[in-house]
């Protein structure tokens, strides 16, 4: 007998804010399954504010509070039975997250957690990654964001290091990225992966997630570093209009999506890594994992 219960993920980035809904199966004898239900994007592009002004606008206030009074809809209607809602870079550097956190509990009831890079780095980390991840491989897992990027590395299927840096899309689109910070995570990697070879990188986020989809390779195949240059070379010689029109991405996509191939391949390129392979997992999955098994424990 099934015992399926219905888990929901929230996760209020710097570039756009998500709800997950996860059907989370038990065996009996058997592992747990996770089964994605729904997932919803709203790009209300928080960091956009924050990292310019210091603070969240007015506008954006009232937009993430109808997104959540959405969010919170949705779950009564899909009868969610845990959920957790958390707020990464653009929350925590907000002048008025605490305040809005406020508001929203008051407005919706749903409780946002604004937790630190560390925390958002072992969120993504519980990730189930089992199914890609070799003990004969060491691998550099990249998840990139609006503002935040978060490095882990995996040898002998085990976690070693993770660390998040303040390197993101929204960031390097308004030049708030410095030399210094480019340096900090290129050390990083570089000391991390010293006298390893063959290594191969797991990039997460919703642009390589696209960038993957675009390729038309089948899951589970990786893409090489040549592959993505060129791609990153023929992106960067078209216009924001051209790439919404031409290669019908989102508006919200469109110019993001150069600064995160960026990241990608620059971490492939620090750490000798040729290829690279897109497991389609982020904070959201992770989020949904370790809540259920904060929800085990406490059984």
């Amino acid at each position: 007998m099934l015992a399926i219960e219905k888990y929901a993920a929230i996760d209020i980035g710097s570039n756009a804010i998500r709800l997950l809904v996860a059907n989370v199966i038990e065996q009996k004898n058997a592992p747990t399954l996770f089964r994605k239900n729904e997932l919803i994007r709203v790009p209300i592009r928080l960091g956009e504010d924050v990292f310019t002004k210091g603070e969240i606008s007015e506008k954006n206030i009232d937009r993430m509070v109808d997104a959540m009074q959405a969010f919170r809809l949705l779950m009564n209607a899909h009868q969610v039975k845990h959920y957790r809602a958390c707020a990464t870079s653009a929350m925590r550097e907000a002048s008025n997250g605490l305040t809005i956190t406020k508001l929203i509990k008051e407005r919706t009831t749903i409780a946002i957690e604004i937790i630190d890079g560390e925390e958002e780095a072992s969120i993504i980390a519980a990730t189930d990654l089992h199914s890609l991840i070799r003990n004969d491989i060491t691998y550099l897992y990249v998840d990139v964001g609006g503002g935040s990027t978060e490095f882990t590395i995996y040898d002998k299927g085990n976690i070693t290091v993770s660390k998040s840096f303040k390197i993101g899309t929204v960031r390097i689109l308004n030049d708030l990225v410095s030399k210094n910070t480019w340096n900090d995570v290129s050390r990083w990697i570089q000391e991390h992966t010293d006298g390893l070879s063959g290594i191969k990188v797991i990039g997460s986020g919703g642009n390589i997630n696209k960038i993957f989809k675009m390729s038309g390779k089948k899951t589970g195949k990786s893409m090489s570093y040549l592959y993505l240059s060129n791609f990153y070379k023929e992106l960067d010689t078209l216009t924001y209009d051209e790439r919404v029109v031409q290669l019908s991405l989102n508006p919200d996509r469109a110019d993001v999506i150069i600064p995160a191939l960026r990241i990608y391949l620059l971490a492939m390129k620090w750490s000798n890594a040729e290829t690279i392979f897109v497991p389609k997992i982020g904070l959201s999955d992770g989020i949904i994992k370790s809540l259920y098994q904060e929800v085990v424990n406490k059984l």
